[in-house]
């Protein structure tokens, strides 16, 4: 006997998909049977993607988004919703970081990264979710199935670390964020989790698990290994899940083992 998760009739929509976690999470979904609506500012990139997706038999979308622009945010997610009907499922993804000691920042770097990391977050999961809310008190009874918001923490925002201290504090605004969201929104049927996930080794960080910085860093760790962004494919389908209605506000880290 086997277990599956099956997605189909489901519209997912995934920020800053143009690459990275972003792109594995579209994919995954996609082939759950997911319609997934990529959104972000690389407009070609997604274009790819896209074409990827259906070359596999899959559904996807793509709508333009800057998530520090709210305007964005709000004609984005009305695109898409009127292109692939009401979103089921939001993967709240897009992110940036900064290098840099705690000393050393300037107010143009803080805001760089809140304005997306936080600020943007929370007004894409707003939008999302005023329209689920929206739908799940305008519905017939027993034909609301809920929705589900999948924000991406980090567990560096559930244990602070050198040199990205910006970084933490947004991810952990997005934690508590999330656990704010579940608690207000749970009683209409939406489910607002997070994945935290460790150190995965990406398009955007790959080369710097190969310097001597890096390497030592690797050796810090539980395992002495980073993650791929498949290791995260379990999670989040998990989250995503028609059967998931009675997990909410979990923050789960993916860390291998690194915040204990």
């Amino acid at each position: 006997m086997s277990y599956c998760i099956d997605l189909s009739g489901r519209v997912a929509l995934v920020t800053g998909a143009s690459s990275g976690l972003g792109e594995r999470f579209a994919r995954t979904l996609a082939k759950a049977g997911a319609a997934v609506v990529l959104a972000g500012r690389r407009i070609e990139r997604l274009k790819t993607l896209r074409a990827d997706i259906e070359s596999q038999g899959g559904d996807a979308h793509i709508v333009g988004m800057d998530v520090t622009d709210t305007d964005s945010i709000c004609a984005a997610v009305a695109h898409a919703e009127t292109d692939m009907g009401t979103i089921d499922i939001l993967v709240n993804n897009s992110g940036v970081s900064t290098t840099q000691k705690l000393a050393d920042v300037t107010p143009e770097d803080f805001d760089y990264v809140f304005d997306t990391n936080a600020r943007g977050a929370f007004f894409v999961a707003q939008e999302v979710g005023k329209r689920m809310l929206a739908r799940s008190r305008g519905a017939a009874p027993g034909t609301f199935t809920g929705g589900r918001i999948v924000n991406i923490a980090s567990m560096a925002g559930l244990r602070p670390l050198g040199q990205i201290g910006v970084y933490a504090m947004s991810k952990a605004a997005v934690v508590h964020m999330t656990r704010a969201m579940a608690l207000e929104w749970g009683k209409h049927g939406i489910n607002v989790n997070a994945i935290c996930p460790g150190y995965i080794d990406t398009e955007i960080n790959h080369h710097h698990w190969q310097t001597e910085q890096g390497q030592k860093l690797i050796h810090m760790l539980p395992r002495k290994r980073v993650g791929k962004p498949e290791d995260l494919d379990a999670v989040l389908m998990m989250l995503c899940a028609n059967e998931s209605h009675f997990v909410n506000g979990a923050v789960i880290a993916a860390d291998d083992g690194f915040g204990i």
